[in-house]
């Protein structure tokens, strides 16, 4: 299923959720050297992105570990970007993506999602929520496959812990998905559910399927530790 826009209005404007997709989309054009050769390309992820082996040993990844493709536990040979800051690349791995419709598509997400919990959570702890789903997703992806020596990136761990939260504060609030050829409302619960399993499905290595699940389950138990704390939870005076 595909989400047009979900059925549920909110009180205040997405000022932050706004601003996180401009951010996305000024870090794409502006940023990244897009359309600037497959080189750069390249070369900007391995010095900006992060990467679990570099994250599993705490420092940048040598020369014949890139050349061989395979994590080791002791550097061999030079180090291509030793001034690249491994802990910092978690973050901002979450800005940055492959191509258009990887960013199109996590934006629009976003877009349709992160208004509701931006709505409840106000713009203090939604971006909380946000980031800290984020590196959760990242570091869920580091934990099942620390040995990785490709680049990580895209903000789907943050965007999936969105959904996470949608699912705790909205869960029967309508959803309206294409299914087939078919436009229909459909619960929350269900769209989100039936997106959190299909990821187990998953069988493009190049799809960081680990960080969706962390992701979800982290802005989930974030949202049911926090939502007391919500700006619409205090309104009604919980």
């Amino acid at each position: 299923m595909f989400p047009i826009r979900d059925l549920n209005p909110t009180r205040h404007a997405a000022i932050l959720t706004f601003a996180l997709i401009a951010a996305n989309i000024v870090v794409f054009f502006f940023w990244q050297p897009f359309g600037a050769g497959a080189e750069a390309e390249v070369e900007f992820l391995y010095r900006r992105a992060a990467i679990a082996c570099e994250l599993t040993q705490g420092r940048p990844l040598s020369a014949g570990e890139l050349s061989l493709n395979q994590c080791v536990s002791e550097p061999m040979g030079v180090t291509f970007f030793p001034e690249k800051g491994v802990w910092l690349s978690v973050l901002t791995s979450m800005f940055l993506h492959a191509n258009i419709v990887h960013l199109a598509g996590n934006m629009w997400f976003l877009w349709i999602f992160g208004d509701n919990v931006e709505d409840h959570f106000g713009h203090v702890l939604y971006p909380v929520v946000y980031i800290l789903a984020g590196i959760v997703g990242t570091l869920g992806f580091v934990f099942m496959r620390p040995d990785e020596v490709t680049p990580l990136i895209g903000a789907s761990g943050a965007v999936a812990g969105v959904l996470g939260a949608y699912l705790v504060l909205y869960p029967l609030k309508p959803v309206l998905a294409f299914a087939g050829f078919f436009l229909l409302p459909v619960p929350a619960l269900l769209f989100i559910g039936l997106w959190f399993f299909a990821q187990f499905l998953v069988t493009d290595a190049g799809v960081a399927w680990e960080a969706h699940v962390f992701g979800l389950l982290a802005g989930a138990v974030l949202t049911l530790l926090l939502r007391p704390l919500g700006r619409r939870a205090r309104s009604r005076g919980r």
